[in-house]
């Protein structure tokens, strides 16, 4: 494992163990049950969407935007998103369940509500707890960063808690794993997604090739996500018509001062692009079959 995983998977496990000293877990358990149930991540007829991201700070980059994260969460969600990814890892991206809990509530308390996603390098099923009783509805797990065993207790977890998990893989063989965990997840009523990150884990830059190349290899019965790289509406094109149902995008977005426009141009290409592609969507109705993509809302 590169030293930033195992680096970023230690720390995690450090502030897992310490949470869980500072609140038992039968506690945490009991804040979830007087909460409602989550916002589902639900995705248009149209066949691409956006999870749009909160970061305080990026490591390759530094410091962004993070003065006013709630506002940012509802110029997303009144863009179209259709769900918020929070970084909650204090060291090198400078989040917290704080940041997760206040854009939770704000994203579903608008008119056309959606779900929180808590990022973050979770090593532990703890931490998908802290994460619904933040409001989450959902959380992404970086596969390379857990065992078999822990895979397991995690989407136990998720199936007992309703959120949904984006399963994150950079390789081949990550998919073919992701694509096991997703199907058993899906298998038992958890909403599991598959998502590649192309960023390259020895340099930490990003090689946007690398979506179009790892594409091939994605399960056709989940909902496939392209993680990091895309900064432009033809970014949104390339990925849709490659069969990206949806796209993570992150540093672009918080680089702006309104978000806004750009969301719907890459949301506007994308769809354009994937309906001229022919490409088919997943179809969550239809036991996650692919079917032709309909037309516009």
């Amino acid at each position: 494992m590169p030293d930033f995983l195992t680096e970023m998977a230690s720390k995690s496990r450090a502030r897992a163990l310490s949470a869980r000293s500072g609140m038992p877990e039968r506690e945490l358990r009991a804040r979830i049950l007087d909460l409602p149930d989550p916002l589902p991540l639900q995705t248009g007829p149209e066949g691409f969407d956006l999870i749009t991201e909160v970061k305080r700070r990026s490591p390759s980059i530094g410091p962004l935007d993070g003065a006013g994260v709630v506002e940012r969460a509802r110029a997303y969600t009144e863009a179209g998103a259709a769900a918020i990814s929070v970084l909650t890892e204090p060291d090198a991206f400078g989040g917290s369940l704080e940041d997760l809990q206040a854009i939770s509530r704000a994203a579903s308390e608008l008119p056309d509500a959606i779900p929180a996603m808590r990022k973050d390098f979770l090593t532990d099923p703890y931490q998908l707890l802290e994460a619904r009783a933040a409001g989450a509805g959902g959380a992404l797990l970086i596969l390379r960063i857990v065992s078999d065993e822990e895979l397991e207790q995690m989407l136990a977890v998720a199936g007992e808690t309703g959120l949904f998990l984006l399963l994150e893989a950079f390789d081949a063989d990550d998919i073919e794993r992701a694509g096991v965990a997703a199907a058993r997840a899906t298998s038992e009523g958890t909403d599991a997604l598959v998502g590649v990150n192309c960023r390259n884990l020895e340099t930490l830059q990003v090689e946007f090739d690398r979506l179009e190349q790892l594409s091939g290899h994605l399960p056709a019965g989940s909902r496939r996500v392209a993680e990091s790289g895309l900064e432009t509406a033809e970014d949104a094109a390339r990925l849709a018509a490659g069969g990206y149902d949806l796209a993570l995008v992150g540093t672009a977005l918080m680089r702006l001062e309104d978000p806004r426009p750009a969301i719907s141009r890459m949301l506007a290409a994308g769809r354009a692009a994937r309906q001229l592609a022919g490409v088919g969507r997943y179809d969550r109705t239809a036991g996650g079959d692919l079917s032709p993509t309909a037309g516009a809302r």
